[in-house]
């Protein structure tokens, strides 16, 4: 099962403790956030006593006494609150950049570590949202959903002491609001925020359209479904108008309630102080704190109930993020390799062995992480060094299988792969993955130069030596072409390439790292067929001395191999040199002959 089918269960404590290996080395600084956080909520607290002092005192008893005390103090009070705030508001930005650093880098240094499988399992968004969204959110509340909860709580309490301390029968008076005005918050609330994650996945929908919409415009144009298009964008745009006026109510309504609930709560502070007051009871100065507080007082308790039903819905982020962390591949070194030769990040290469390229399939089955009937039973195949394996069969017969054995991207179910002699279990991963050379059907380049790009093949490769693979695949007029050379911005995905102009500069690629083993997967299928003749020579210099698998789409090229592996259903069913396999007159024989005819129908209609 994907991750992303599998349901989100709740987890204890929010989820905290899963978290505290990335907040630990915060430790600090988040103790000294909140002790920030409780000195401003506390300054803000007592604020009004400063009003009450100077109406009771130099209003009430006609003095100015006391005055240069109470200025030099209220604006002492006031420049720490000020630095307080400068200093949380710094450090929990601090605190959320640097988790969100940590964590995105976890979860993508974990994800380098996880096999094909989990990809083949989970989309590109969901992954791509547990690495940034997911994490995103758990900085968010490592720093200001925590700052909130502190400030407000500690704000909230130290109002309700206050207030007890200057009038009990007026302060259990406000108590009685409070859990009135918690209620409603949290009831509409929660309306409110389930209308806005919806408005949320709409949108997502809407982006998604329009990225569709724009990217696959010769699609859509080429099919004329530019109707079915336009009404699928504008049932979304529908959506998101429909749910975010209803989202819109009830924010209306939560606010209004909010307000009312303030102005009632001022009303029973004005009527009951109000009576205090004139009874003797109450000095004017006590009523005025009385009247801050119910003013302000709906602002933190609604900050209070919105900020703790975030937490709980990050939650969600929380589980996913820590199921991606828990993800275990399905091809792992095994300790005691890691222990000898290093791991992906830390490699040990002076254990590394030379490798040689002899490959040996030892009764080998195997059955797919996702699937149900194996794909290969009871296999056995020597290819020593030097050897050039070709695999065909249709489009979907499961010819990258082998392949993906070889380079152990995936494990075989039963049975051994071996090379140069050894299991290959008893070596890292990294060490069989640096010796590999794979040019793919559909060329990638990554965003940068042309150099930058060469470079992923051999870091330390000489621009002499980057020329002359160029030159071995027929690339150099490529580079010549270009306005800087090796310095040219090849774009997005090689987007300033051809397709063939990309695929040339990924053989160079490969060749360029010197693999001791070559797999070309259709590699001359995305070619055209000038281009095709131009590097099927430079291919057959390349591959001889190293162990060669190619998967072709045109058979042709593939003549010469010394030995062919005819795959159909996901199973090997013919194998031999080509004019064995021809005598034979069997499936190879009916895939060969068909494309040649119509490789010779399209010649004459040309």
């Amino acid at each position: 099962m994907s991750e992303q089918d599998e349901q989100i269960k709740t987890l204890p404590w929010l989820g905290i403790p899963a978290l505290l290996p990335y907040l630990k080395p915060y430790g600090k600084t988040l103790a000294v956030m909140i002790v920030l956080g409780l000195v401003a909520s506390g300054v803000d607290s007592v604020m009004p006593l400063f009003t009450r002092y100077a109406l009771n005192h130099f209003i009430g008893e006609q003095t100015l006494d006391t005055l240069k005390g109470f200025v030099l103090l209220y604006i002492a009070i006031s420049l720490v609150k000020g630095i307080s705030d400068y200093f949380s508001l710094t450090l929990a930005g601090k605190v959320e950049m640097s988790v969100n650093r940590d964590l995105r880098n976890a979860s993508f240094n974990h994800l380098q570590t996880l096999s094909f499988s989990y990809f083949n399992q989970n989309s590109v968004g969901y992954i791509h949202a547990r690495v940034m969204s997911d994490t995103g959110k758990i900085g968010e509340l490592a720093a200001w959903r925590m700052m909130d909860i502190v400030w407000n709580l500690s704000y909230i309490i130290a109002v309700v002491i206050v207030m007890f301390v200057l009038n009990v029968r007026l302060a259990l008076l406000f108590l009685i609001i409070i859990p009135i005005a918690v209620w409603v918050i949290t009831y509409f609330g929660k309306k409110y925020m389930k209308l806005n994650r919806k408005i949320r996945e709409i949108n997502s929908r809407i982006t998604g359209d329009f990225n569709e919409g724009i990217t696959g415009i010769r699609s859509i144009k080429t099919m004329a479904i530019e109707e079915v298009i336009d009404t699928d964008f504008r049932k979304d745009t529908s959506d998101m108008k429909r749910t975010s006026v209803h989202a819109m109510h009830y924010g209306a309504i939560l606010a209004t309630l909010v307000t009312g609930i303030g102005s009632i709560t001022l009303a029973i502070v004005l009527w009951q102080g109000g009576l205090l007051t004139k009874q003797m009871a109450m000095e004017i100065g006590t009523l005025s704190v009385f009247i801050s507080y119910a003013v302000g007082i709906m602002d933190p308790i609604e900050m209070l109930v919105e900020t703790i039903s975030g937490v709980i819905a990050i939650q969600v982020n929380i589980e996913r993020f820590t199921r991606l962390m828990n993800t275990e591949s399905d091809v792992a070194d095994r300790p005691e390799v890691v222990e000898r030769y290093g791991d992906t990040f830390h490699p040990k290469k002076e254990n590394w062995e030379e490798l040689h390229g002899d490959v040996e399939f030892r009764d080998v089955s195997f059955r797919y992480p996702d699937g149900k009937e194996m794909v290969l039973e009871h296999f056995n195949l020597k290819v020593p060094k030097g050897t050039n394996v070709a695999i065909v069969g249709e489009t979907g017969a499961g010819k990258s299988t082998l392949v993906n054995l070889v380079c152990r991207f995936f494990e075989p179910t039963e049975g051994k792969v071996l090379i140069d002699g050894r299991d290959a279990r008893e070596r890292s991963q990294l060490w069989l993955h640096s010796n590999i050379g794979y040019v793919l059907q559909t060329p990638h380049l990554f965003s940068g130069t042309i150099r930058e790009n060469l470079k992923y093949g051999r870091d330390d490769a000489t621009d002499e030596e980057i020329l002359n693979a160029l030159k071995l695949v027929n690339a150099l007029p490529v580079i010549e072409k270009m306005e800087q050379g090796l310095d040219s911005d090849v774009g997005e995905g090689g987007d300033q390439l051809s397709v063939g102009e990309k695929q040339l500069l990924s053989f160079a690629r490969a060749l360029l790292a010197d693999p001791r083993i070559l797999v070309l997967d259709e590699a001359t299928s995305s070619i055209d067929t000038v281009t095709e003749k131009a590097i099927q020579s430079a291919i057959e210099t390349v591959i001889k001395g190293r162990t060669s698998f190619v998967i072709a789409h045109r058979l042709s090229t593939i003549t010469d191999a010394d030995v062919i592996l005819v795959v159909k259903d996901g199973k090997i069913i013919e194998q031999g040199k080509h004019r064995d396999l021809m005598r034979l007159k069997g499936y190879y024989y009916s895939l060969y002959t068909r494309q040649f005819e119509a490789a010779a129908v399209e010649q004459v209609r040309a």
